[in-house]
């Protein structure tokens, strides 16, 4: 972020932008895993499917994490998922959300969290798709209020908070897409699983006083 958008370099004093995205990219991590964002996409965008069919016939999400050992898929790249070994479940057929790239971006100075990937519904046996939607929520382009990255690298939490509510956002895109217009009104769904919560250069004369060297891993304070 900090190298692509050079406004930020006085505010950087000695570090380098490398490093400072690096440090941020920490923050953001610590912050909300892309495991948590998945989970937290599943969760919200099931419980605003109609409670009807097909929608009463899915599988325990927890049965399915189990059968993929998707517990342990946090990174990408990852292994694809072996979704033949859901037929032992005797499911038929996948919905599957792919977070492919999240964080924050910033241009001319404005900063904010984006959200990149993709879902998909596809037949098990045959892998043919029933339905795709890509999509990226970017707060830059649009228009949503300047999050400070110097403050995030401070408090993670705001990060968080952004994160939480452009997945809300994507959710309710992706349940009405799953809704069939006929269908639409039904009463939302109270049984979607758990939710994760997870919760240089020297000054000429007069010389000033050097400011602190940061700790290890900081940002610099905020304004």
């Amino acid at each position: 972020m900090f190298q692509e958008d050079g406004s930020y370099r006085d505010k950087l004093k000695k570090l380098a932008p490398q490093d400072a995205d690096r440090r941020l990219a920490a923050k953001l991590a610590s912050s909300m895993t892309r495991f948590e964002l998945s989970e937290r996409l599943r969760v919200v965008t099931f419980r605003q499917l109609p409670r009807e069919a097909p929608w009463l016939n899915t599988v325990d999400p927890a049965q399915v994490a189990t059968v993929l050992e998707s517990f342990l898929v946090e990174e990408v790249p990852a292994l694809a998922p072996d979704y033949d070994l859901l037929k032992t479940l005797r499911a038929d057929t996948v919905v599957e959300f792919v977070i492919e790239d999240y964080g924050m971006r910033s241009k001319r100075g404005r900063a904010g969290a984006y959200l990149k990937g993709y879902a998909r519904m596809f037949w098990l046996e045959s892998r043919s798709e029933l339905w795709r939607h890509p999509f990226l929520l970017d707060e830059v382009d649009g228009g949503v209020e300047h999050l400070d990255p110097f403050k995030v690298g401070k408090t993670p939490a705001l990060f968080r908070e952004r994160m939480t509510d452009l997945v809300d956002v994507l959710s309710s895109r992706l349940a009405e897409d799953l809704t069939p217009k006929e269908r639409k009104g039904g009463v939302p769904r109270p049984d979607a699983g758990p939710e994760t919560e997870a919760p240089g250069r020297e000054r000429p004369v007069p010389v000033k006083p050097r400011p602190p060297e940061l700790p290890p891993g900081e940002l610099p304070d905020p304004d």
